[in-house]
């Protein structure tokens, strides 16, 4: 038996998101008006949406956070990198605006009982969500993240996906543009904008799947992400 765990933000008319990024827009289209064929009666309704793509829970492709020429867009990036092994290490005692340390990632990993294998993807729960609502102006710009060393960490471990639940890996200004390099350098990505992810931890190893928008030449996607715990 398995259970399914939804890690995925909402989106909705003006959901927040990364001030540098487009607004989410949602507006009725079709509203059941009748329409007929024949002696047949339809009714149908539809919105029109326009987004970022990094709308939401979303992962960040190379093209992103690298200008070099061979920097994969989202539709290039395999599907593989999103149908993963995963753990999920509890950071939630991290001060806001903190940069989370490689003492700390150590400790956490520990706490665990898990490993980082080659390939795994790693989700990082902060408590985030829980301490700023997405309503709360300060939730685009006092969120903890990962030290420089911390982005290295993981690669160096193996990890190829990080995720965390704020609108970027690490706190606000020069430390967050530090990890989108080092993510470039180490040929490595992330996922923003996760929610509920308490529900993961202590879980030991799952499985991670999480499906982009296969966007032509987009530097993101919005996905629906979802843990698949053995139970």
């Amino acid at each position: 038996m398995f259970k399914l765990v939804d890690l995925s933000r909402e989106l909705y008319h003006r959901s927040p998101g990364h001030p540098f990024h487009p607004p989410m827009v949602m507006a009725q289209w079709d509203t059941h008006q009748e329409m007929k064929a024949g002696n047949t009666i339809f009714r149908t309704a539809s919105y029109f949406v326009s987004f970022s793509d990094h709308a939401g829970t979303h992962v960040d492709a190379p093209k992103h956070f690298s200008a070099e020429p061979g920097a994969k867009s989202i539709d290039e990036m395999p599907l593989e990198t999103f149908y993963t092994d995963a753990i999920c290490l509890d950071l939630s005692h991290v001060e806001l605006g903190a940069a989370i340390s490689v003492n700390e990632m150590e400790a956490a990993l520990f706490k665990s009982g898990q490993e980082i294998r080659t390939g795994d993807t790693v989700l990082l729960y902060m408590a985030y969500n829980k301490r700023v609502h997405f309503d709360d102006p300060r939730w685009q710009h006092v969120f903890p993240g990962l030290a420089l060393e911390s982005v290295h960490w993981l690669a160096d471990r193996g990890c190829k996906v990080f995720g965390v639940e704020a609108v970027s890996p690490a706190p606000e200004g020069e430390l967050n543009f530090q990890a989108h390099n080092a993510c470039a350098e180490r040929g490595i990505t992330h996922i923003e904008g996760l929610d509920n992810v308490e529900s993961v931890v202590g879980k030991g190893r799952f499985k991670f799947i999480g499906f982009p928008l296969k966007l032509r030449g987009g530097s993101g996607g919005p996905m629906r992400a979802v843990a698949v715990l053995d139970e």
